[in-house]
């Protein structure tokens, strides 16, 4: 009787996969410990049962494939041959070719070509061979450009997380948008549907929804207590202590039991990293570019929800990567770098949040370019160009379509869909995104998500009458201040908080609301809050809660609300809108930009055509500084440290200089003296402001050179506009 072998295939899919995964994660350690014989052994096993059970199941291409990489495994293992880059990336490029054709089996093709150039590589190096087995570039199977699938939609998504302690019980879920599979060492494996899953962790919200509301019963208790006759107090007090204990015993088994639910739908970011390393190696063999892709934090797990929709932007920036930002061997040689370009895809974890970081040693962002295109686009004016600090012109690539390439390819451009990746991580996944890039040295692009989208901390405030809220993500502190405290600079107002002014806005002002806030208040409560490298203080009425709390999407018709995110219902039952951080950030800066008008007859102070460096590596203090100078006729350069500052001062001449002194790389007192010591500087102004006050600093910018010492706290922008006047004669 003949035996149908199509049975064994949904195995051999599982099993290969999980040998994959450690003969990736073996050959990276390989690299940096070629004399590990024990993880040689490991990954040689891995191979060998490739092998053999594809063999089993008449899949000629991936045996052979398998066969010839480990007759080169085994050749170092029993030490017939050396480690080298040539021999892990050849490796490398097999465990990604027979992955290729182990996702072709899984979705049922029969047909599977064949690598030829790379088995004969293989037999070259065993054979003792010169490194030009392979060459620069070679069509395989695995190359092909398409994204990896996302984990909702492909199982290829099955791939099993990186292993466990052996000492836990392993719980870990394999999504394939259908099924998910609980696996226990102790008790073998369950299958459930995801959907049910799903369920599961909606209706726990609801648990946590209405646990709040017997909270809210509790505060109503105590409430009613004040009102009671004074006989009637002490039963209503036991009975109240008595419900509050259990309230409280309440909420620790709602929490545990909810985390206990969230885990069983996390999963590694391995699904996500995994296949898109694999098509950073694939990709730039296509494009005859040499890429090494350096992953780490592949076990951090997210919520599955997250997993199914990271993918497209993380692909997204590798491929920009690859395409625009890695350059050709030969563009790297005259730049003096090593042929080799190399991507990190990184994960850390970092509190309630994943930071996600894709980052390239290539071309990195032209400014200038990006500048000029935004003009053509009619983007910003002339005026704006040459004005818009450098972080506003990074910011450029999210608007719609906008890419710096002549050529676009059917890869990607620098910019092009940035918009979506944006949208995606910071209007979907309640996110940010952030971009740092040094023009020749690489551009690293940084994603902070949180860990799940189930449950938020959320801090609930009150204006105008109302409540709003905020996600934790975006909340730096908070902040009562006597109104002394909060100064007017360039005719806004700021708060000088951690050595940098930060603006203050009305966020009555920001949602169109009127205030009947008593405008003679002596304290201001204010929320700080951040995004990416900017900060923004938003006066409140008052704090109303903070808490874990779910997060409800907004209906299809509200969803382009510009301010509002989400949505929270609190245990009274009232919905609260979750306010759009980023759109915030966006309508402050246009309130900044509508400045009143000078009164007629007033007369700006400065010279024309004085050129001014500001170096201080808070962003806001830079922008506020340079609002201030420009309103008075100045020309300004802003420089984002003492380092920075130093490059751009020996670039270009200036009239003055004004810097900080607490900065990364160089701090304003070295900066100063340096200056000093060269020629085009030695008398010209600079001028400290800080927020160092005390005499002993102030004693040693003047020893070091400077001109002035300007403290922030007394900062005042007539006072800074005069003694420039004074210095500049």
């Amino acid at each position: 009787m003949a035996i149908d072998l199509k049975r064994f295939i949904a195995r051999f899919v599982e099993e290969a996969r999980d040998h994959l995964t450690r003969l990736e994660e073996g050959l990276e350690a390989l690299d940096a410990d070629p004399a590990d014989a024990e993880n040689i052994n490991s990954i040689f096993r891995s191979a060998h049962t490739i092998k053999g059970s594809s063999r089993m199941l008449k899949l000629k291409a991936i045996s052979d494939t398998a066969h010839y990489a480990e007759d080169v495994l085994g050749a170092l293992r029993d030490g017939k041959l050396s480690y080298s880059g040539e021999v892990g990336r050849l490796l490398q490029r097999a465990v990604d070719v027979i992955a290729s054709q182990v996702e072709k089996v899984s979705d049922g093709q029969t047909e599977l070509g064949m690598d030829e150039s790379l088995c004969q590589a293989l037999a070259a190096v065993l054979s003792g061979e010169s490194g030009t087995a392979e060459p620069a570039t070679v069509e395989s199977p695995a190359a092909e450009t398409t994204p990896p699938p996302s984990p909702a939609s492909s199982p290829a998504t099955t791939a099993t997380p990186p292993p466990v302690a052996e000492a836990q019980d392993t719980v870990a879920l394999q999504g394939s948008g259908q099924q998910a599979e609980l696996r226990f060492k102790s008790a073998g494996s369950v299958r459930i549907q995801l959907d049910k899953l799903d369920e599961l962790i909606r209706l726990m919200g609801e648990v946590i929804t209405s646990h709040s509301r017997l909270q809210q019963r509790m505060d109503e208790l105590r409430g009613l207590m004040h009102g009671l006759p004074v006989e009637a107090q002490p039963p209503v007090r036991r009975y109240g202590r008595r419900l509050a204990d259990d309230i409280l015993n309440q909420q620790m088994l709602v929490d545990e039991l909810h985390g206990k639910a969230l885990h069983m739908r996390m999963l590694p970011l391995a699904m996500v990293f995994e296949p898109a390393a694999r098509m950073v190696r694939e990709l730039a063999r296509s494009l005859d570019k040499e890429v090494e892709c350096i992953t780490s934090g592949m076990a951090i797990e997210l919520d599955r929800q997250l997993i199914d929709r990271i993918s497209d932007p993380v692909v997204h920036l590798l491929r920009n990567s690859i395409d625009h930002g890695i350059e050709t061997r030969a563009a790297r040689s005259a730049a003096g770098k090593s042929a080799h370009g190399t991507v990190h895809l990184t994960a850390r974890q970092d509190g309630g949040f994943v930071v996600i970081e894709v980052a390239d040693d290539g071309a990195g962002l032209s400014l200038a370019a990006i500048r000029d295109k935004a003009l053509r686009k009619g983007l910003i004016s002339e005026e704006q160009a040459n004005s818009m600090p450098e972080q506003e012109v990074i910011e450029l690539i999210f608007q719609p379509g906008f890419s710096t390439n002549a050529i676009i390819t059917d890869l990607s451009g620098r910019g092009v869909g940035m918009d979506v990746v944006r949208r995606c991580v910071v209007d979907e996944l309640q996110g940010a995104i952030a971009v740092d890039t040094k023009l020749g040295e690489g551009t690293r692009f940084t994603l902070r998500l949180p860990l799940s989208l189930a449950v938020m901390r959320i801090l609930q405030v009150a204006i105008a009458g109302r409540h709003f809220a905020f996600t934790a993500q975006y909340v730096d502190h908070l902040l009562e201040v006597n109104k002394e405290r909060v100064i007017t600079v360039a005719e806004r107002r700021a708060v000088v908080i951690d050595n940098e002014f930060v603006p203050v806005v009305e966020l009555a002002e920001l949602l169109g609301l009127d205030s009947a806030r008593a405008t003679g208040q002596d304290r201001w409560l204010l929320v700080v809050l951040r995004l990416n490298n900017s900060k923004l203080a938003v006066r409140i009425d008052g704090l109303v809660d903070e808490r874990d709390m779910v997060l409800k999407s907004l209906p299809s018709h509200l969803q382009q609300m510009p301010l509002v995110s989400a949505m929270v219902v609190t245990g009274d039952n009232h919905l609260v809108s979750v306010l759009q951080v980023p759109s915030l950030f966006e309508r402050a800066g246009r309130l900044r930009g509508d400045a009143p008008a000078r009164e007629e007859g007033e007369v700006q102070s400065a010279p024309s055509g004085l050129h001014l460096l500001v170096v201080d590596d808070s962003l806001n203090t830079r922008e506020i500084e340079k609002d201030v100078l420009e309103a008075h006729g100045y020309r300004v350069t802003l420089a984002e440290d003492g380092l920075d500052g130093l490059q751009k001062a020996r670039l270009e001449a200036f009239d003055a200089v004004l810097t900080d002194v607490e900065m990364p790389r160089m701090d304003g007192f070295t900066l100063t003296a340096t200056l000093r010591q060269e020629e085009r500087y030695r008398h010209v102004p600079i001028v400290i402001i800080t927020s160092r006050e005390k005499e002993e600093d102030k004693r040693r910018g003047i020893q070091v050179g400077a001109d002035a010492y300007i403290v922030k706290g007394d900062f005042d922008q007539s006072n800074l506009v005069d003694t420039l006047e004074t210095l500049l004669g």
